[in-house]
């Protein structure tokens, strides 16, 4: 549970389609080799999050239950749990894939465990929009990992994700607001209130959904990727607009729920994008692995001269 199996599950997904549509020969043994280091970089900055942020988390019903602040783990081993994973994720990668991507792994902890977690948490309402980088980056990793560096593709893949991180917390933290204020965390509900926040959540939407076909263009996602991108874009778009017409996160009198998907009276909206922000992050990875693991893959130039 340190790890955050939950996170390190998508960012896992993410670093193999990022790996599995760079050019270059397949090896899976190498391939096997740069994933596994990148879910216990993942991993590892899990724990080393828990450790620092231990007294916030046992004040915050979502995250009380969690194994340090709930005294099951010691936060001295939750810290040597995380060094001793990040040194040895990063030893793999150089083993397995160069340097570049090792060094490209070691600055994601880095960002997540130091520049999110102890400076911009609990300090900025924007923490989770800069923050966001450490979660955007394993795709690009797994990519230099293969190839030995990084062109505009494993970069849109990085960018697509940065800007779904914002809508996707804030989403949570429009029906999370109380948890949030009673830590002590600004979180944009905060401190700037659910208004504010549901017209920037409109705003990130508005910038993912194009962001999110973006890939075709330069022919990394061929016709099924335009599909889904397009068809899960506008599903997104259109549950931010029912966000920012909605009363969510108005509502401060009932604590949060420990569940992520139980909502007060009036969040539903909020909730209902949450649930879908992760699916579509999924499906338009999902449609990158499929066109190329299945043999799916036909460039939609290739349409125009039908």
């Amino acid at each position: 549970m340190l790890m955050k199996p939950r996170v390190m599950s998508l960012v896992i997904f993410t670093a193999l389609v990022g790996w599995l549509v760079a050019p270059g020969d397949v090896n899976p043994v190498l391939g096997f080799a740069a994933v596994l280091a990148i879910a216990a970089a993942a991993g590892a900055a899990g724990a080393l999050n828990m450790w620092y942020d231990a007294d916030i988390d046992a004040r915050m019903r979502r995250t009380r239950a969690r194994p340090v602040p709930a005294g099951r783990i010691r936060g001295e081993e939750a810290l040597g749990l995380g060094v001793v994973m990040s040194v040895l994720s990063v030893l793999v990668m150089a083993l397995a894939a160069g340097w570049f991507a090792a060094a490209l792994l070691a600055f994601s902890i880095w960002f997540y465990a130091v520049v999110y977690t102890m400076w911009l948490k609990r300090r900025t309402p924007q923490n989770i929009v800069i923050g966001g980088l450490a979660g955007a980056l394993p795709p690009a990793v797994a990519w230099a990992a293969k190839t030995g560096g990084l062109t505009i593709d494993p970069i849109l893949l990085v960018a697509i994700i940065f800007m779904w991180t914002p809508p996707h917390f804030w989403a949570l933290a429009l029906y999370q607001r109380g948890d949030y204020a009673a830590a002590g965390v600004p979180m944009l509900p905060v401190s700037h209130g659910a208004k504010h926040t549901r017209g920037q959540i409109l705003l990130y939407s508005l910038l993912l959904a194009p962001l999110g076909v973006a890939p075709v263009l330069t022919g990394l996602g061929g016709v099924v990727y335009a599909v889904v991108s397009i068809l899960g874009g506008a599903l997104f778009l259109l549950l931010a607009v029912r966000i920012a017409r909605s009363q969510a996160g108005e509502r401060t009198d009932e604590p949060g729920s420990p569940d992520l998907y139980a909502v007060k009276r009036g969040d539903k909206a909020a909730r209902d994008l949450f649930a879908f922000s992760i699916l579509y992050l999924f499906l338009v990875f999902a449609a990158l692995f499929a066109e190329r693991a299945f043999g799916l893959y036909a460039p939609v130039a290739g349409l125009w001269s039908l």
